[in-house]
């Protein structure tokens, strides 16, 4: 009887902690791993710079953006549509210019059928027919053995075939290779994270706080908390859920919404009746509690080993 340990190794069954360690040495299977707080992106970072916001913006799903990077996303992708466009445009003239000339083709196909058909087709009397003779079959030369007797040579290279490409794994060289198919491009310009449609003027100012610590010697870049709830005055970080009031673009609390905004629906600061669609909850990053957030893990996707 074998002894029961994880290095056992006379046993006769392949057991599951040596296929997981089996795994990790040769480089199969799926390497899982736990993000630590340098991977997670800050509450007021910019989701594409993935740095503090100088000019912070919000999209109606909640997501921060710095307004320079966001804007150059937005003329980036504009200018790749025009790309598009003007490549769709000429693809179509070259199809409409085939597809004029594929229909000129069987105009002059059936012109020729029709005069061909007109033609007499019966021989004249006083000419006898002539004695047929039989007909011996060629010699079979294929264009191969002509090449080679021709170059003494029977590569594929030779009698002009080295202006070809002989590898037929190519993709221009497959059977079903040709012209590119013209398919108009998609105007609408998709948020970077969460993949909805956005425009500028759905953009929403974002005003933070400063935290009053009375630190004056660290620039606010530098510390560790920044911001403060302007209602409340807590503290405000990735560990505290965040909402962004419409009309002003304050960042509060969701505990400040719930307890004070909610009840009568009036914006603390300037008395203004708010709506509902008013309240945008702000994405985090990320904290170190698992009930917190729903993607703190990594995965890399590598060969799966089979046993």
């Amino acid at each position: 009887m074998t002894r029961h340990a994880r290095n056992c190794t006379a046993g006769a069954v392949y057991t599951y902690n040596e296929k997981k360690r089996d795994a990790a040495e040769s480089g199969y299977g799926t390497n899982a791993q736990r993000l630590g707080k340098d991977s997670v992106k800050s509450f007021d970072c910019c989701s594409l710079t993935l740095q503090p916001c100088r000019n912070p913006v919000i999209t109606k799903q909640g997501y921060l953006f710095d307004k320079e990077a966001i804007l150059q996303y937005i003329v980036t992708k504009k200018n790749e549509y025009s790309r598009k466009l003007k490549e769709f445009e000429r693809l179509r003239r070259v199809e409409e210019e085939e597809i004029t000339q594929e229909a000129n083709c069987k105009q002059q196909a059936r012109m020729e059928r029709f005069v061909n058909s007109e033609k007499p087709t019966t021989t004249p009397a006083h000419k006898s027919s002539p004695v047929e003779q039989p007909v011996l079959p060629a010699p079979s030369t294929s264009a191969a053995a002509i090449a080679a007797s021709e170059n003494g040579s029977i590569s594929n290279m030779a009698n002009g075939n080295q202006k070809k490409l002989p590898a037929f794994w190519l993709p221009s060289e497959c059977p079903n290779a040709g012209a590119a198919k013209a398919k108009k491009p998609d105007a609408t310009i998709y948020c970077p994270v969460s993949s909805q449609p956005l425009k500028v003027k759905d953009l929403i100012d974002v005003k933070f706080t400063p935290i009053k610590d009375g630190d004056t010697k660290k620039s606010l870049i530098a510390k560790e908390v920044r911001y403060m709830c302007p209602i409340t005055h807590d503290a405000l970080s990735n560990a505290v859920p965040c909402a962004v009031l419409r009309p002003t673009g304050d960042v509060v609390t969701l505990e400040c919404v719930d307890k004070l905004i909610r009840k009568d629906m009036v914006h603390p600061l300037t008395d203004r009746k708010l709506k509902e669609k008013d309240i945008i909850p702000l994405q985090r990053g990320g904290t170190g509690y698992a009930t917190t957030n729903d993607k703190l893990s990594a995965k890399e996707q590598r060969p799966m080993l089979q046993v």
